[in-house]
Protein backbone atom coordinates (compact mmCIF):
# COMPACT_ATOMS: atom_id res chain seq x y z
CA UNK A 1 0.00 0.00 0.00
CA UNK A 2 1.38 3.51 -0.91
CA UNK A 3 0.53 6.80 -0.04
CA UNK A 4 1.73 10.21 -1.64
CA UNK A 5 2.18 13.73 0.17
CA UNK A 6 3.13 17.28 -1.48
CA UNK A 7 5.40 19.37 0.21
CA UNK A 8 7.01 23.11 -1.70
CA UNK A 9 9.80 24.15 0.80
CA UNK A 10 11.28 27.71 0.51
CA UNK A 11 14.94 25.97 0.35
CA UNK A 12 14.01 23.70 -2.57
CA UNK A 13 14.47 24.51 -6.31
CA UNK A 14 12.56 27.58 -7.82
CA UNK A 15 11.08 27.68 -11.21
CA UNK A 16 12.74 29.66 -13.97
CA UNK A 17 11.02 33.38 -14.33
CA UNK A 18 7.90 33.28 -15.66
CA UNK A 19 9.70 35.86 -17.92
CA UNK A 20 11.63 33.19 -19.29
CA UNK A 21 9.26 30.50 -19.91
CA UNK A 22 6.84 32.74 -21.46
CA UNK A 23 9.24 32.79 -24.12
CA UNK A 24 9.67 29.63 -24.82
CA UNK A 25 8.17 28.13 -28.18
CA UNK A 26 5.07 26.00 -27.08
CA UNK A 27 6.52 22.80 -28.26
CA UNK A 28 9.63 23.17 -26.16
CA UNK A 29 7.34 23.18 -23.15
CA UNK A 30 5.74 19.84 -24.29
CA UNK A 31 8.66 18.15 -24.55
CA UNK A 32 10.21 19.38 -21.51
CA UNK A 33 7.15 18.07 -19.20
CA UNK A 34 5.25 14.96 -20.47
CA UNK A 35 1.77 16.47 -18.45
CA UNK A 36 2.00 19.81 -20.31
CA UNK A 37 0.57 18.10 -23.28
CA UNK A 38 -2.32 18.42 -22.85
CA UNK A 39 -2.35 21.37 -21.33
CA UNK A 40 -0.64 22.52 -24.77
CA UNK A 41 -3.54 21.75 -26.77
CA UNK A 42 -6.27 22.96 -24.75
CA UNK A 43 -3.52 26.34 -24.79
CA UNK A 44 -4.82 29.13 -27.44
CA UNK A 45 -2.66 32.21 -28.45
CA UNK A 46 -0.60 34.02 -25.43
CA UNK A 47 -3.17 33.44 -22.58
CA UNK A 48 -2.91 29.64 -22.82
CA UNK A 49 1.13 30.07 -23.84
CA UNK A 50 1.60 32.08 -20.36
CA UNK A 51 -0.74 29.71 -18.25
CA UNK A 52 1.33 26.51 -19.81
CA UNK A 53 4.82 28.58 -18.97
CA UNK A 54 3.14 28.70 -15.03
CA UNK A 55 2.24 25.29 -15.36
CA UNK A 56 6.08 24.56 -15.98
CA UNK A 57 7.24 26.51 -13.52
CA UNK A 58 5.22 24.71 -10.89
CA UNK A 59 6.05 21.56 -12.26
CA UNK A 60 10.03 22.55 -11.60
CA UNK A 61 9.27 22.55 -8.03
CA UNK A 62 10.83 19.53 -5.87
CA UNK A 63 8.19 17.50 -4.67
CA UNK A 64 7.93 15.10 -1.57
CA UNK A 65 6.69 11.69 -2.12
CA UNK A 66 5.87 8.73 0.58
CA UNK A 67 5.58 5.30 1.23
CA UNK A 68 3.83 3.26 3.58
CA UNK A 69 2.65 0.07 4.64
CA UNK A 70 -0.23 -1.91 5.06
CA UNK A 71 -0.94 0.03 8.40
CA UNK A 72 -0.56 3.34 6.95
CA UNK A 73 3.17 3.89 8.73
CA UNK A 74 5.65 6.04 6.81
CA UNK A 75 8.91 3.95 5.93
CA UNK A 76 10.22 6.14 3.01
CA UNK A 77 10.07 9.88 2.17
CA UNK A 78 11.89 11.42 -0.56
CA UNK A 79 11.83 14.85 -1.48
CA UNK A 80 13.92 15.80 -4.53
CA UNK A 81 14.06 17.54 -8.33
CA UNK A 82 15.19 15.08 -11.30
CA UNK A 83 16.25 15.55 -14.70
CA UNK A 84 16.74 13.57 -17.28
CA UNK A 85 18.67 14.29 -20.59
CA UNK A 86 17.83 10.28 -23.15
CA UNK A 87 19.97 10.04 -26.79
CA UNK A 88 17.82 8.67 -28.83
CA UNK A 89 17.68 7.50 -32.69
CA UNK A 90 15.61 9.45 -35.15
CA UNK A 91 15.72 8.60 -38.86
CA UNK A 92 19.42 7.70 -38.04
CA UNK A 93 20.82 10.74 -36.56
CA UNK A 94 20.87 11.17 -32.78
CA UNK A 95 18.69 13.11 -30.69
CA UNK A 96 18.56 14.45 -26.92
CA UNK A 97 15.29 14.96 -25.06
CA UNK A 98 15.57 16.79 -21.80
CA UNK A 99 12.65 16.56 -19.21
CA UNK A 100 12.34 17.07 -15.69
CA UNK A 101 10.57 14.05 -13.09
CA UNK A 102 7.08 16.44 -12.56
CA UNK A 103 5.70 17.08 -9.65
CA UNK A 104 1.93 15.24 -10.31
CA UNK A 105 4.52 11.95 -10.45
CA UNK A 106 3.09 9.18 -7.97
CA UNK A 107 4.06 6.54 -6.21
CA UNK A 108 3.75 3.55 -8.64
CA UNK A 109 1.63 0.50 -6.25
CA UNK A 110 5.20 -1.77 -6.69
CA UNK A 111 6.50 0.40 -3.91
CA UNK A 112 7.04 -1.36 -0.77
CA UNK A 113 8.75 -1.16 2.78
CA UNK A 114 10.18 -4.22 2.44
CA UNK A 115 9.90 -7.19 5.07
CA UNK A 116 12.28 -8.36 6.89
CA UNK A 117 14.69 -10.16 5.02
CA UNK A 118 12.86 -11.37 2.26
CA UNK A 119 12.58 -7.58 0.42
CA UNK A 120 14.04 -4.67 0.80
CA UNK A 121 12.16 -0.90 0.60
CA UNK A 122 11.07 0.05 -2.77
CA UNK A 123 10.21 4.14 -4.53
CA UNK A 124 8.80 3.58 -7.67
CA UNK A 125 7.85 6.54 -9.34
CA UNK A 126 5.97 6.58 -12.23
CA UNK A 127 5.07 9.46 -14.83
CA UNK A 128 4.20 10.39 -18.20
CA UNK A 129 2.85 7.50 -20.60
CA UNK A 130 4.87 4.75 -18.95
CA UNK A 131 8.13 6.02 -17.59
CA UNK A 132 9.21 4.92 -14.25
CA UNK A 133 12.39 5.88 -11.84
CA UNK A 134 12.83 3.34 -8.92
CA UNK A 135 15.38 3.68 -5.70
CA UNK A 136 15.94 0.39 -4.14
CA UNK A 137 17.28 0.43 -0.64
CA UNK A 138 19.12 -2.07 1.04
CA UNK A 139 21.40 -1.83 4.93
CA UNK A 140 24.44 -2.88 5.82
CA UNK A 141 25.65 -2.52 9.43
CA UNK A 142 24.71 0.91 10.54
CA UNK A 143 23.98 2.52 6.99
CA UNK A 144 21.44 2.43 4.45
CA UNK A 145 21.87 3.50 0.81
CA UNK A 146 20.21 3.18 -3.04
CA UNK A 147 21.60 -0.13 -3.74
CA UNK A 148 20.33 0.34 -6.97
CA UNK A 149 18.92 3.35 -9.70
CA UNK A 150 16.49 1.87 -11.99
CA UNK A 151 14.63 4.12 -15.02
CA UNK A 152 12.32 2.95 -17.34
CA UNK A 153 11.54 5.08 -20.15
CA UNK A 154 8.95 4.38 -23.56
CA UNK A 155 10.86 5.46 -26.63
CA UNK A 156 7.27 5.64 -28.16
CA UNK A 157 6.06 8.46 -25.95
CA UNK A 158 5.93 11.51 -28.88
CA UNK A 159 5.65 13.89 -26.78
CA UNK A 160 9.56 13.31 -25.09
CA UNK A 161 10.88 11.48 -27.96
CA UNK A 162 10.56 13.16 -30.96
CA UNK A 163 10.43 11.29 -34.30
CA UNK A 164 11.74 8.45 -32.40
CA UNK A 165 12.73 5.52 -34.81
CA UNK A 166 12.45 2.56 -31.71
CA UNK A 167 9.17 2.65 -30.15
CA UNK A 168 9.99 0.32 -27.26
CA UNK A 169 10.22 0.27 -23.87
CA UNK A 170 14.47 0.76 -22.05
CA UNK A 171 15.51 -0.09 -19.19
CA UNK A 172 18.80 1.39 -17.40
CA UNK A 173 20.60 0.93 -14.05
CA UNK A 174 23.30 1.74 -11.86
CA UNK A 175 24.62 1.04 -8.73
CA UNK A 176 24.94 2.56 -5.25
CA UNK A 177 24.71 6.81 -5.54
CA UNK A 178 23.33 7.47 -2.31
CA UNK A 179 24.33 6.23 1.28
CA UNK A 180 23.69 7.85 4.66
CA UNK A 181 23.62 6.49 8.35
CA UNK A 182 20.41 4.58 10.07
CA UNK A 183 18.66 7.28 11.73
CA UNK A 184 19.39 10.14 9.75
CA UNK A 185 18.34 11.56 6.80
CA UNK A 186 20.44 11.82 3.36
CA UNK A 187 20.86 15.45 2.43
CA UNK A 188 22.04 16.69 -0.91
CA UNK A 189 21.71 20.54 -2.42
CA UNK A 190 24.34 20.37 -5.24
CA UNK A 191 23.55 18.64 -8.42
CA UNK A 192 24.45 14.83 -8.50
CA UNK A 193 25.17 13.39 -11.80
CA UNK A 194 24.51 9.80 -12.41
CA UNK A 195 25.71 8.33 -15.72
CA UNK A 196 23.94 5.59 -17.58
CA UNK A 197 23.95 3.96 -21.30
CA UNK A 198 22.32 7.04 -23.76
CA UNK A 199 21.06 8.27 -20.24
CA UNK A 200 22.13 10.90 -17.90
CA UNK A 201 20.06 11.81 -14.64
CA UNK A 202 20.89 14.79 -12.25
CA UNK A 203 19.42 14.95 -8.62
CA UNK A 204 19.39 18.04 -6.93
CA UNK A 205 17.96 19.50 -3.53
CA UNK A 206 17.39 15.99 -2.02
CA UNK A 207 16.42 15.12 0.87
CA UNK A 208 15.54 11.30 1.91
CA UNK A 209 15.20 8.81 4.18
CA UNK A 210 14.43 4.98 4.24
CA UNK A 211 13.71 2.87 7.10
CA UNK A 212 12.14 5.26 9.18
CA UNK A 213 10.71 4.63 12.32
CA UNK A 214 8.68 7.77 13.21
CA UNK A 215 7.10 8.08 9.97
CA UNK A 216 8.89 11.68 9.70
CA UNK A 217 12.14 12.71 8.81
CA UNK A 218 14.82 12.27 11.08
CA UNK A 219 16.73 15.75 12.81
CA UNK A 220 20.29 14.41 12.27
CA UNK A 221 21.15 14.26 8.41
CA UNK A 222 24.08 12.85 6.53
CA UNK A 223 25.01 15.71 4.19
CA UNK A 224 26.79 14.62 0.75
CA UNK A 225 30.48 14.89 -0.42
CA UNK A 226 29.69 17.93 -2.22
CA UNK A 227 27.65 20.15 0.25
CA UNK A 228 30.86 19.69 2.13
CA UNK A 229 33.39 21.17 -0.19
CA UNK A 230 33.43 24.88 -0.15
CA UNK A 231 34.06 26.00 -3.55
CA UNK A 232 34.32 29.68 -5.15
CA UNK A 233 33.22 30.84 -8.67
CA UNK A 234 34.01 29.68 -11.30
CA UNK A 235 37.10 32.09 -12.59
CA UNK A 236 36.82 32.40 -17.16
CA UNK A 237 40.22 32.17 -17.41
CA UNK A 238 42.46 29.15 -16.23
CA UNK A 239 44.92 26.54 -17.60
CA UNK A 240 43.98 23.59 -19.10
CA UNK A 241 43.62 20.66 -16.59
CA UNK A 242 45.46 23.08 -14.17
CA UNK A 243 44.36 21.78 -10.69
CA UNK A 244 44.43 23.97 -7.52
CA UNK A 245 45.87 21.68 -4.30
CA UNK A 246 43.48 24.06 -1.80
CA UNK A 247 39.22 25.26 -2.42
CA UNK A 248 40.56 28.56 -2.57
CA UNK A 249 40.28 31.19 -5.12
CA UNK A 250 42.32 29.72 -8.07
CA UNK A 251 43.18 33.01 -9.69
CA UNK A 252 45.75 31.69 -12.51
CA UNK A 253 49.36 34.15 -12.87
CA UNK A 254 49.40 34.01 -16.47
CA UNK A 255 46.09 33.81 -18.71
CA UNK A 256 45.56 31.17 -21.45
CA UNK A 257 45.46 32.05 -25.12
CA UNK A 258 41.73 32.83 -26.47
CA UNK A 259 40.24 30.62 -28.36
CA UNK A 260 40.24 30.50 -31.97
CA UNK A 261 37.27 31.32 -33.72
CA UNK A 262 35.14 29.40 -35.84
CA UNK A 263 32.49 29.33 -38.43
CA UNK A 264 29.34 26.86 -37.82
CA UNK A 265 25.92 26.28 -39.14
CA UNK A 266 22.69 24.00 -39.46
CA UNK A 267 21.07 23.69 -42.21
CA UNK A 268 17.25 23.11 -42.33
CA UNK A 269 14.08 22.47 -44.82
CA UNK A 270 14.33 26.45 -45.68
CA UNK A 271 18.18 26.10 -46.31
CA UNK A 272 20.55 27.92 -43.30
CA UNK A 273 18.36 28.33 -40.19
CA UNK A 274 21.94 28.68 -37.71
CA UNK A 275 24.83 30.92 -38.69
CA UNK A 276 27.80 31.43 -36.40
CA UNK A 277 30.86 32.75 -35.74
CA UNK A 278 32.77 32.31 -32.35
CA UNK A 279 36.11 30.85 -30.18
CA UNK A 280 34.34 28.48 -27.55
CA UNK A 281 35.77 27.65 -24.04
CA UNK A 282 34.37 25.32 -21.43
CA UNK A 283 35.35 25.88 -18.01
CA UNK A 284 34.19 23.25 -15.62
CA UNK A 285 35.08 22.98 -11.67
CA UNK A 286 35.37 19.15 -10.14
CA UNK A 287 35.53 17.38 -6.96
CA UNK A 288 39.13 15.47 -7.10
CA UNK A 289 39.46 11.72 -5.79
CA UNK A 290 41.27 13.59 -2.60
CA UNK A 291 38.43 15.58 -1.90
CA UNK A 292 40.08 18.86 -3.42
CA UNK A 293 38.66 21.38 -5.84
CA UNK A 294 40.26 20.75 -9.46
CA UNK A 295 39.45 23.49 -12.34
CA UNK A 296 39.61 22.19 -16.28
CA UNK A 297 39.42 24.79 -19.26
CA UNK A 298 39.41 23.78 -22.80
CA UNK A 299 39.61 25.83 -25.89
CA UNK A 300 37.60 24.54 -28.66
CA UNK A 301 39.72 24.02 -31.97
CA UNK A 302 37.42 24.84 -34.59
CA UNK A 303 39.18 22.39 -37.49
CA UNK A 304 38.45 19.68 -35.32
CA UNK A 305 35.37 20.57 -33.81
CA UNK A 306 32.22 18.64 -35.79
CA UNK A 307 28.69 20.90 -35.87
CA UNK A 308 25.47 19.10 -36.41
CA UNK A 309 21.81 20.40 -35.57
CA UNK A 310 18.36 20.84 -36.48
CA UNK A 311 16.02 23.65 -36.69
CA UNK A 312 11.60 24.28 -36.92
CA UNK A 313 9.78 27.78 -37.04
CA UNK A 314 10.48 28.46 -33.41
CA UNK A 315 13.29 26.42 -32.20
CA UNK A 316 17.01 25.41 -33.44
CA UNK A 317 19.92 23.30 -31.93
CA UNK A 318 23.27 23.91 -32.36
CA UNK A 319 25.54 20.84 -31.12
CA UNK A 320 29.38 21.18 -31.47
CA UNK A 321 31.51 18.23 -30.70
CA UNK A 322 35.24 18.36 -29.91
CA UNK A 323 37.26 15.12 -28.90
CA UNK A 324 34.87 14.15 -25.78
CA UNK A 325 33.29 16.90 -25.78
CA UNK A 326 30.05 18.31 -26.60
CA UNK A 327 28.01 21.72 -25.68
CA UNK A 328 24.55 22.10 -27.12
CA UNK A 329 22.97 25.78 -28.08
CA UNK A 330 19.45 26.04 -27.51
CA UNK A 331 17.67 28.76 -29.19
CA UNK A 332 14.10 29.62 -29.80
CA UNK A 333 11.72 32.75 -30.85
CA UNK A 334 9.75 34.83 -28.55
CA UNK A 335 6.59 35.25 -31.32
CA UNK A 336 5.61 38.35 -29.88
CA UNK A 337 8.98 40.79 -29.95
CA UNK A 338 9.89 38.99 -33.09
CA UNK A 339 13.31 38.41 -31.30
CA UNK A 340 15.83 35.06 -31.24
CA UNK A 341 17.44 34.29 -27.99
CA UNK A 342 19.59 31.55 -26.72
CA UNK A 343 17.23 29.46 -24.21
CA UNK A 344 19.96 26.67 -23.25
CA UNK A 345 23.13 25.28 -22.97
CA UNK A 346 23.98 21.89 -22.35
CA UNK A 347 27.54 20.54 -21.67
CA UNK A 348 28.98 17.01 -21.54
CA UNK A 349 32.65 16.23 -21.27
CA UNK A 350 35.13 13.56 -19.81
CA UNK A 351 37.09 15.40 -16.78
CA UNK A 352 41.22 14.45 -16.29
CA UNK A 353 41.58 11.03 -14.59
CA UNK A 354 41.95 12.84 -10.81
CA UNK A 355 38.26 13.65 -11.07
CA UNK A 356 36.04 11.41 -8.41
CA UNK A 357 33.20 11.89 -11.40
CA UNK A 358 35.10 11.61 -14.65
CA UNK A 359 32.04 11.97 -16.41
CA UNK A 360 30.43 15.42 -16.24
CA UNK A 361 27.82 16.92 -17.64
CA UNK A 362 25.13 20.41 -16.49
CA UNK A 363 22.25 22.19 -18.50
CA UNK A 364 20.52 24.95 -18.21
CA UNK A 365 17.05 25.57 -20.10
CA UNK A 366 16.24 28.74 -18.50
CA UNK A 367 18.30 31.61 -20.32
CA UNK A 368 17.85 34.48 -22.52
CA UNK A 369 21.33 35.31 -24.17
CA UNK A 370 22.64 36.30 -27.57
CA UNK A 371 19.62 38.07 -28.31
CA UNK A 372 18.57 39.83 -31.60
CA UNK A 373 15.74 41.05 -33.93
CA UNK A 374 14.72 37.90 -36.73
CA UNK A 375 16.70 38.66 -39.89
CA UNK A 376 19.59 40.74 -37.93
CA UNK A 377 22.83 39.29 -36.55
CA UNK A 378 23.96 39.50 -32.69
CA UNK A 379 27.38 40.55 -32.34
CA UNK A 380 29.88 41.04 -29.76
CA UNK A 381 33.59 41.30 -29.45
CA UNK A 382 33.92 41.07 -25.46
CA UNK A 383 34.32 37.93 -24.10
CA UNK A 384 30.62 36.64 -22.51
CA UNK A 385 30.13 34.38 -19.94
CA UNK A 386 27.63 31.78 -19.87
CA UNK A 387 26.63 30.37 -16.63
CA UNK A 388 25.20 26.89 -17.04
CA UNK A 389 25.57 25.96 -13.77
CA UNK A 390 27.89 26.61 -10.30
CA UNK A 391 30.35 24.33 -11.99
CA UNK A 392 29.96 24.98 -15.52
CA UNK A 393 30.68 28.09 -17.34
CA UNK A 394 30.66 28.49 -21.80
CA UNK A 395 33.10 31.57 -22.39
CA UNK A 396 32.57 32.74 -25.96
CA UNK A 397 34.83 35.13 -27.69
CA UNK A 398 34.13 37.57 -30.70
CA UNK A 399 30.79 36.15 -31.58
CA UNK A 400 28.22 36.39 -34.15
CA UNK A 401 25.31 34.85 -34.68
CA UNK A 402 22.18 34.77 -36.68
CA UNK A 403 18.80 32.57 -35.93
CA UNK A 404 16.33 31.32 -38.49
CA UNK A 405 15.78 34.09 -41.14
CA UNK A 406 19.10 33.88 -42.69
CA UNK A 407 19.55 35.07 -46.03
CA UNK A 408 22.18 33.60 -48.68
CA UNK A 409 24.04 32.43 -45.82
CA UNK A 410 25.38 35.88 -44.62
CA UNK A 411 25.21 37.87 -40.99
CA UNK A 412 21.98 40.60 -41.32
CA UNK A 413 22.43 43.92 -40.13
CA UNK A 414 24.52 43.72 -36.46
CA UNK A 415 22.81 44.62 -33.09
CA UNK A 416 25.85 45.20 -31.03
CA UNK A 417 26.32 43.65 -27.22
CA UNK A 418 25.96 46.09 -24.25
CA UNK A 419 29.49 45.05 -23.87
CA UNK A 420 30.81 46.62 -26.81
CA UNK A 421 28.60 49.37 -26.56
CA UNK A 422 29.98 50.46 -23.11
CA UNK A 423 33.28 49.79 -24.70
CA UNK A 424 32.83 52.18 -27.63
CA UNK A 425 31.39 54.63 -24.65
CA UNK A 426 34.53 54.78 -22.88
CA UNK A 427 36.82 56.79 -25.53
CA UNK A 428 33.69 58.80 -26.78
CA UNK A 429 33.08 60.34 -23.15
CA UNK A 430 36.90 60.79 -23.38
CA UNK A 431 36.91 62.53 -26.35
CA UNK A 432 34.35 64.50 -25.80
CA UNK A 433 35.96 65.68 -22.40
CA UNK A 434 39.03 66.21 -23.77
CA UNK A 435 37.91 68.53 -26.94
CA UNK A 436 35.65 70.24 -24.02
CA UNK A 437 39.28 70.68 -22.14
CA UNK A 438 40.53 72.07 -25.51
CA UNK A 439 37.24 74.57 -26.01
CA UNK A 440 37.80 75.81 -22.39
CA UNK A 441 41.50 76.64 -22.85
CA UNK A 442 40.68 78.23 -26.41
CA UNK A 443 38.31 80.46 -24.71
CA UNK A 444 40.71 81.11 -21.71
CA UNK A 445 43.26 82.20 -24.51
CA UNK A 446 40.92 84.78 -26.79
CA UNK A 447 39.49 86.27 -23.50
CA UNK A 448 43.08 86.96 -22.13
CA UNK A 449 44.14 88.38 -25.54
CA UNK A 450 41.41 90.37 -25.87
CA UNK A 451 42.01 92.16 -22.59
CA UNK A 452 45.70 92.70 -23.16
CA UNK A 453 44.56 94.80 -26.17
CA UNK A 454 42.28 96.79 -24.55
CA UNK A 455 45.41 97.87 -21.95
CA UNK A 456 46.73 99.74 -24.93
CA UNK A 457 45.65 103.54 -25.73
CA UNK A 458 46.67 105.38 -29.28
CA UNK A 459 49.15 108.28 -28.81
Amino acid sequence: MTGRGRRQSPERGVPPPPAALAAVPRSRLCRLVPSLAPAMARAQGARGLLAAAALLGFLQVSSSFEVKDSSGKVCIIADLTVAFSVEYKSSGQKEFAYFFLPQNATVDPQSSCGKDNTSHPLLVLAFGAGHSLSLNFSESADKYQVEELVFHYNLSDATLFHNSTAGEMKRVSHKTIIQAYMGTKYRCISSKHVNMKNVNITFSNVTLEAYLTNGNFSVNKTECAEDMVSTTAVVPTTPRHTTSQVPTSPAPTESPPNPAVGKYNVTGPNGTCVLAYMGLQLNITYLKRDEKVGLDLLNFIPHNTTSSGRCDNTSALLNLTFEKTRVIFHFALNASTEKFFLQGVNVSTTLPSEAKVPNFEAWNNSMSELRATVGNSYKCSAEENLQVTDKALVNVFNVQIQVFKIDGDKFGAVEECQLDENNMLIPIIVGAALAGLVLIVLIAYLIGRKRSHAGYQTI
